[in-house]
């Protein structure tokens, strides 16, 4: 995987946060969307990409499906 060239946005504050836990725990990004579509969470990798490099904005159910997928709580994934 190529590493980030763009700057992070400011869009959200969980992306950075996502990105992480998923390349610590060695998540692929497909597998990682894979698990999200199965909770409910139906997004295109490229709206992942977008999400995790902070320039794309998160909805609150988005954020519930985030933290369960990673095994995590929301105020976790929140920065709590």
């Amino acid at each position: 995987m190529k590493p980030r060239v763009i700057e992070p946005g400011d869009k959200n504050i969980v992306g950075v946060k996502v990105a992480e836990i998923r390349k610590k725990r060695r998540i692929k990004q497909k597998d990682f969307l894979a698990h999200l579509q199965v909770l409910g969470m139906d997004i295109s990798a490229t709206s992942l990409s977008r999400l995790e490099g902070q320039h794309r904005l998160v909805q609150d159910f988005e954020v519930v499906l985030l933290a369960k997928a990673l095994g995590i709580t929301v105020g976790e994934l929140l920065g709590g």
